[in-house]
């Protein structure tokens, strides 16, 4: 098995439902390429020398027949298929009636097999910028701990409507707590967004939201492991609600002590939720890379 010092897990499972397709795959207009390359490129750039996908079967065959020949030449490139019935044994009648995947947790549950050194986790339709992935990279040549990119939320917001962000909060340049924050967008001058009580609230302008970009070790799968179980345990009749990769890494926070450094963006973030936003989007990133 090649040795590596530090992966990239790049969570492609998602089916896109808002988007009203397989986003990950959609390609950037002028540039011939997925927001997916651009961050993997970025993140080869930085030192990554292993890529796990971890993908739904959907878009196996053409992200290998399209995507896999354009990747950067020498690095290690695993293909990891979320599935459903990925779930141990005792839970496999609870699989057969779920009809979509059990959420990001599970997704980077999937990796498990395949990292087993430092490595950077991101969503194959965000844009971090690279800058963000050096951030990580060299965080792990001086500390083991956990680590986030996080982004000033006010440069995370949308025109389009009210966005859900998760507002980190942050002590001593560690994280603290997320709280995932609803409908946020601009009135009256303020940042204003609905808390986890329902509750319209101001949000601090400076303050950081997490854009689901970890810096993790491999102890983080037996917390992902062990959590998977409980979930589905207690969720045995809801098998509609999903395992959110934030809740895990809160929960290691909360009962182990785990510590995640936190790091501000020194650069914007672009997403795509809607098909809408495509458009402004790989404009933005097209003048990024040929501004």
């Amino acid at each position: 098995m090649k040795k590596h010092h530090l992966s990239l897990v790049v969570l492609a499972g998602g089916l896109g439902t808002r988007f009203g397709g397989n986003k990950q795959i959609a390609e950037i207009a002028g540039l011939g390429c997925t927001i997916m390359e651009l961050s993997i490129a970025d993140a080869v750039a930085a030192g990554v020398t292993q890529v796990v996908l971890v993908i739904n079967q959907a878009v196996r065959s053409e992200i290998e027949q399209v995507i896999l020949p354009r990747l950067p030449m020498g690095i290690d490139v695993v293909l990891v298929e979320q599935r459903i019935d990925s779930v141990p044994e005792q839970f496999q009648l609870l699989a057969q009636q779920r009809s979509k995947p059990w959420g990001t947790g599970h997704a980077l549950l999937c990796a498990k097999d395949h990292v087993h050194n430092p490595a950077i986790v991101i969503t194959a339709d965000d844009y971090y910028g690279a800058s963000s992935f050096l951030l990580l990279a060299e965080h792990f040549k001086n500390l083991t701990s956990w680590a986030m990119v996080g982004y000033p939320i006010i440069d995370t917001l949308s025109d389009q409507g009210g966005v859900n962000r998760g507002v980190c909060q942050v002590k001593n340049n560690q994280l603290i707590d997320v709280v995932e924050y609803l409908n946020i967008q601009h009135e009256n001058g303020q940042i204003m967004g609905d808390n986890p009580q329902g509750l319209r609230e101001k949000i601090a302008v400076d303050a950081l939201a997490s854009m689901s970009f970890w810096a993790i070790t491999p102890t983080f799968f037996d917390c992902l492991e062990a959590g998977f179980d409980e979930f589905l345990q207690k969720y045995d009749n809801g098998v509609r609600m999903e395992y959110y990769l934030p809740d895990q890494v809160q929960q290691a926070i909360t009962s182990n002590q785990q510590i995640v450094t936190i790091y501000t963006a020194k650069e914007s973030w672009y997403g795509v939720t809607y098909k809408s936003e495509l458009q402004d989007v790989t404009g933005k990133l097209y003048e990024l890379r040929h501004g």
